[in-house]
């Protein structure tokens, strides 16, 4: 697991990996959703936002269980929580040049919409270097962890998850991706150098770029 010349694609999820969100996104979109929610389920704020976390934790996303248990219409949730500025999120051109490096296909593997996803790396400034902005909506809003998503992605993309490395911030998601065969990168800002993780967590990095720079792309050179 230490070697990744035989990596043939490179999976990312983007909130948290691919740039760190910061409170005030989350916040901005945390408060989107629960006045969603709280108007769906006629609840009030602090019911919603209870109601919320649960169907998050429940499904690994609140708007499958709002799919499942109010027949919302997931663009319409999509279009409504996503419709923040994103004036944190920063132009990063060594980013670009890193990711634009790694030889084989590129994928954005999120739980949010395409829309975002799209606003999102552009404003990065990786425009480009990426096949597929792989969402919700193509997953059949089947959210990570659940493998219907990882299967939706392998079988879009012809991958084979043991040439295919995930990188994600959310342990629980990792544990889908082992379970399917893919070589795993836990994005942990609290990570250190020689912590051990459970076996579904191949390496972990605080540091995206730096992981790429000095672990990965010496391999190809």
């Amino acid at each position: 697991m230490t070697s990744f010349s035989g990596i043939q694609a490179w999976v990312f999820d983007l909130d948290n990996t691919l740039y760190p969100t910061g409170a005030t996104i989350y916040e901005r979109i945390g408060a989107r959703m629960t006045d969603y929610v709280g108007r769906v389920a006629d609840l009030p704020p602090e019911a919603a936002l209870e109601l919320q976390e649960r169907y998050f934790h429940q499904y690994g996303a609140t708007l499958a269980g709002l799919v499942k248990h109010h027949g919302v219409d997931p663009h319409d949730f999509l279009h409504y929580v996503h419709d923040v500025h994103l004036d944190d999120v920063e132009h990063d051109a060594e980013l670009a040049h890193l990711i634009g490096a790694l030889p084989g296909p590129r994928i954005v593997f999120t739980n949010g919409g395409r829309e975002y996803a799209g606003r999102v790396t552009a404003r990065l400034g990786l425009d480009g270097l990426f096949v597929d902005l792989f969402d919700i909506e193509a997953a059949g809003f089947f959210p990570k962890p659940q493998p219907e998503a990882f299967e939706k992605l392998i079988a879009r993309h012809g991958l084979d998850p043991r040439r295919t490395l995930f990188f994600e911030d959310t342990p629980v998601n990792l544990e889908t991706a082992h379970a399917l065969g893919f070589r795993t990168v836990l994005i942990a800002p609290a990570a250190q150098p020689g912590e051990s993780f459970p076996e579904h967590i191949h390496h972990a990095t605080d540091c995206l770029k730096s992981f790429i720079r000095e672990r990965i792309l010496p391999e190809f050179r």
